[in-house]
């Protein structure tokens, strides 16, 4: 957002550089983020003066170039010029050598000393276009002026100049989305008063078309307010007015539209023009259109209605999508006499689903959707309406009309003195805190030595609870005036456990990434569609946004799966398919006690394990590899999985689930088709998601640690006949507990599925490493051992053991 210093001095007069405002902007919570000089026409017609034809003869070597000599009062330079208007006696516009011209199109270039068909030429008299004044090449700009020869063109011709701060405006700070709304913090940061222009009270002036308006829902638009302007003449805008949008990085179109940009941010008020001529049957009805109805914009394109979207409309269709965009058949045009000009309060929920519908961002939906001053729409339109009078010659035509059923009330907010010091970590004095609040337009009330209540006025969206209070007093004290204390303390007790998050978080990092998985954050507010066509979500425990900015981000997030399958979806639509990342985040549910949330560890991989190359042909990425993933990280915080299972529900295709004792340590497998079609990914994902709280309860920082063994290892191969249902984890769970302390590893080294063996069934060929610490295996031990491994898994898991 793009705020001119030179109209915040016209509510704030003050000296402060444009540095230094943006400074106190900055430590309020309105980040500036650069400063940008603006002039009105480039390079400020630096070296171009006022000159004096003296003599004009036609060039002898060209037709259409004449000579001429020109005093541009430091002397006579000779000049050759290609104008056919140029000629003795005029007073013109000189680029002296030296200059550098910057014309409306092109490159800037620079004026130096030169020959033109044998001739010398110091200088250059300029036309329109060669200045960046306008778009008229004709001929040489001829002035009707006194001013002697030599003087500097920025005298002639008025060059506006500002300083624009570029302001990263956070979404809940919709109050400073104006002039008018930073003036109100810096009204606080400087402590003067600010200066607003009082409105003038509308008179009938002329009679003009008569316009009814109706409002079939107040809660989509609590206030509407409109006045007809007639006797308008449609022409440019005066300078200083185009000055103003040029700094703002806006195009001057005409002054009718220019008024209505400069209101809104000025302001903060969006306005709208109608054309009052091709309002059908004089009548303007605020409400909705049936669904799929047709309407055309002011971009020309013709866009289906979704039914939910407020429509400004007359008896005959729609004229205006509400808060977001007008229609093409009632904007103003050069031909227009008579408008409507509409200034109202919309719902921000309305403004913000036809914006999102329609995929539609303006200066004006940016504003309905976080909430504009319910109070601002009357005051704005007698503003513009002045405007419209001194600048179009526009006559009042109507008596002003204002809907507002139900007022929108103020925010009364409880504070205590003690809950103020406490959150900002400093005692201020009651009578401090009184003084801030009330040079932020925040009334103090019921005061008593514990607390007050504050009032705060409804374009203060963000400013609801104690807390919003608090740090309103703390960015107006300012966080650099709160000292840091010689020693930490804490006004209560806190359990201090000897593992650090932190740190654990950090070593998992480091595993991670050195296998190659790159870390993302995604966002906590997601799609509640997700949960709604997951299969495995219930969305009844969605945790809702009720002041939600986006009908895409309307929800927490149940699961990291979704946010991190766009992720993947974005990176493969971009051709990069071969994809390691892992996220820590957290999930977010509704409870019957409240609201619950809890981090989890999320692993997504897809596409080949390992570039192509001539060594050896590319290998996608299979189940093995994630679980390995899994393991390694049990491993590394010395977590023992308890029991293991197979999953064959949504989100997965197929997978496990990992116990902890009693509790779900998470789940891994290959992402089902239902869910990556839901994220638009096209091809296979394997996924993990681990309870990170529970992990970091269980792991432990002690690792014990054993002599290595002086006797030598024994290896035994079998080949088991399972159930295909059966998952390896549980073949190896089963060989722990039977093989017992001489067991060291178990391993897989081959799996067949086929024709040769039943159906419905699989074959495991497992390697067991024996080892003793104290003496050398026998046989007798050794099969003894393998005897008790066969039993147990005939037993356990109905194994058939090959020969």
């Amino acid at each position: 957002m793009k705020i001119s210093i030179n109209r915040l001095k016209k509510y704030i007069p003050h000296t402060e550089s444009a540095e230094e405002i943006g400074a106190l902007l900055t430590q309020s919570g309105l980040e500036v983020e650069g400063i940008e000089e603006f002039v009105s026409v480039k390079g400020g017609l630096e070296g171009i003066v006022i000159g004096e034809v003296l003599t004009c003869e036609k060039h002898p070597n060209a037709d259409k170039l004449s000579i001429t000599t020109v005093d541009i009062g430091t002397g006579v330079s000779p000049i050759v010029c290609g104008a056919p208007n140029v000629a003795k006696g005029q007073k013109v516009l000189v680029a002296t050598v030296g200059a550098t011209l910057y014309p409306s199109e092109g490159d800037s270039f620079q004026i130096k000393k030169a020959k033109i068909r044998g001739e010398v030429s110091e200088g250059m008299i300029c036309a329109e276009d060669e200045l960046g004044l306008g778009s008229s090449h004709a001929g040489i700009m001829v002035l009707d002026t006194d001013l002697p020869n030599g003087t500097p063109a920025s005298e002639f011709i008025e060059i506006g100049q500002d300083e624009v701060l570029e302001i990263g405006l956070t979404p809940n700070r919709a109050d400073a989305a104006s002039h008018l709304g930073v003036a109100r913090d810096l009204k606080a940061l400087l402590g003067k008063d600010i200066e607003i222009e009082t409105a003038p009270e509308l008179k009938v002036e002329a009679a003009g078309p008569a316009i009814q308006v109706e409002v079939e829902n107040s809660a989509d638009c609590p206030r509407y307010a409109g006045v007809v302007i007639t006797d308008l003449k449609i022409a440019p805008s005066p300078a200083w007015l185009q000055n103003f949008l040029k700094a703002l990085d806006l195009e001057p179109i005409n002054n009718v539209v220019d008024i209505t940009n400069f209101i809104l941010h000025d302001l903060g008020q969006p306005l709208h023009a109608f054309d009052a001529d091709k309002i059908s049957e004089g009548k303007i009805i605020v409400g909705k259109l049936p669904k799929d109805s047709k309407f055309t914009t002011l971009d020309e394109k013709e866009r289906k209605l979704s039914g939910e979207e407020l429509m400004i409309k007359d008896p005959k269709g729609g004229l205006c999508i509400a808060g977001v965009f007008g229609g093409e058949g009632s904007g103003v045009t050069d031909s227009t006499t008579s408008i409507f000009l509409e200034s109202a309060y919309f719902s921000p929920d309305i403004v913000r689903k036809g914006s999102q519908f329609h995929g539609l961002k303006t200066d004006a939906s940016f504003r309905f959707e976080r909430g504009t001053d319910p109070n601002m729409p009357v005051y704005a339109l007698k503003m513009a309406v002045k405007l419209l009078q001194e600048i179009a010659g526009g006559k009042v035509s109507s008596e002003l009309i204002d809907i507002y059923p139900e007022p929108v009330q103020d925010f009364v907010i409880d504070v205590k003195y003690g809950h103020v010091n406490r959150l900002i970590g400093k005692k201020i004095e009651p009578s401090q805190v009184k003084l801030i609040l009330e040079s932020l337009d925040i009334k103090v009330e019921n005061e008593t030595e514990e607390g007050f209540t504050a009032i705060a006025k409804p374009y203060r969206v963000d400013v609801i609870r104690e807390a919003d209070i608090i740090e309103e007093i703390l960015r107006i004290y300012g966080f650099h005036n709160v000292e840091l204390a010689e020693n930490l303390q804490t006004s209560y007790l806190a359990e201090h456990p000897v593992k650090d998050l932190n740190k654990l978080q950090y070593k998992l990092t480091e595993l991670l990434t050195g296998q190659g998985y790159y870390e993302m954050i995604t966002n906590s507010l997601t799609k509640s569609t997700y949960a709604e066509k997951s299969g495995f979500l219930d969305p009844k425990d969605s945790v809702v946004i009720y002041n939600k900015l986006s009908e895409d981000l309307d929800v927490m997030r149940q699961t990291l799966l979704y946010t991190g399958l766009e992720v993947l979806a974005r990176n493969i639509n971009r051709r990069q398919t071969d994809l390691k990342y892992f996220e820590f985040g957290t999930v977010y549910q509704k409870t019957e006690e409240g609201y619950a949330e809890g981090k989890r560890l999320a692993l997504f991989l897809t596409g080949n394990r390992s570039a192509e190359s001539w060594l050896e042909p590319s290998k996608s990425f299979a189940f093995a590899d994630i679980y390995a993933t899994v393991e390694g990280i049990l491993e590394k915080l010395n977590v023992q999985a308890g029991d293991i299972s197979v999953v064959e529900h949504a989100p997965f295709a197929y997978g496990l689930k990992i116990m902890l004792g009693q509790k779900e340590l998470g789940t891994i497998g290959l992402v089902d088709e239902k869910a990556l079609k839901q994220a638009e990914v096209r091809q296979e994902v394997f996924y993990a998601e681990l309870n990170w709280d529970l992990l970091c309860k269980k792991a432990s920082g002690l690792k014990k640690y054993e002599e290595i063994s002086k006797f030598p290892e024994v290896r035994r191969d079998l080949s088991l006949v399972i159930d295909k249902k059966i998952a390896y984890d549980q073949v190896k769970t089963v060989a722990n507990k039977a093989g017992g302390k001489l067991l060291k590893r178990v391993g897989v080294f081959d799996v067949y599925q086929g024709d040769k063996i039943e159906a419905g069934k699989k074959a495991y060929a497992l390697s067991f490493h024996l080892q003793d610490q104290e003496k050398t295996l026998t046989d007798k031990v050794i099969d003894k051992t393998m005897s008790k491994l066969i039993q147990a898994f005939e037993k356990e898991v109905g194994a058939l053991i090959r020969t």
